[in-house]
């Protein structure tokens, strides 16, 4: 007896019963749940990212003369920025100081009517 006779005799007392069938069901688990984590990422976690880039987007590109409205749905114009606050002029006479994570959005074609 050599020692690959010896090896081979080790791994067949090891063996599942019904001959090697325990390696296809591993393989099986391990494809299923390569799947279902794959469907999980691209049906949850990459649209999340994708709509936490556009944000990031639309929070830096901000600009005074902007009109927008507030996550409360406040609209006004933008009058200052800093790197967290963004000031707007609601009405005349009356500016509101927010975080800029409050803008929910920027109003598009209506640039030129005032607050």
């Amino acid at each position: 007896m050599n020692v690959a006779d010896a090896a081979e005799l080790a791994f067949a007392s090891f063996a599942p019963p019904g001959g090697g069938a325990g390696t296809g069901a591993f393989l099986t688990q391990i494809v299923f749940f390569a799947a279902i984590f794959a469907i999980f990422y691209f049906l949850l976690i990459r649209p999340q990212q994708r709509q936490r880039r556009e944000r990031e987007r639309l929070l830096a590109a901000l600009k005074k003369g902007d009109r927008v409205v507030t996550s409360s749905g406040l609209h006004g114009t933008i009058t200052g920025l800093t790197e967290h606050t963004a000031t707007l002029r609601v009405a005349d006479q009356v500016k509101l100081e927010f975080d800029r994570s409050a803008i929910a959005r920027i109003v598009e074609g209506q640039a030129d009517r005032d607050a």
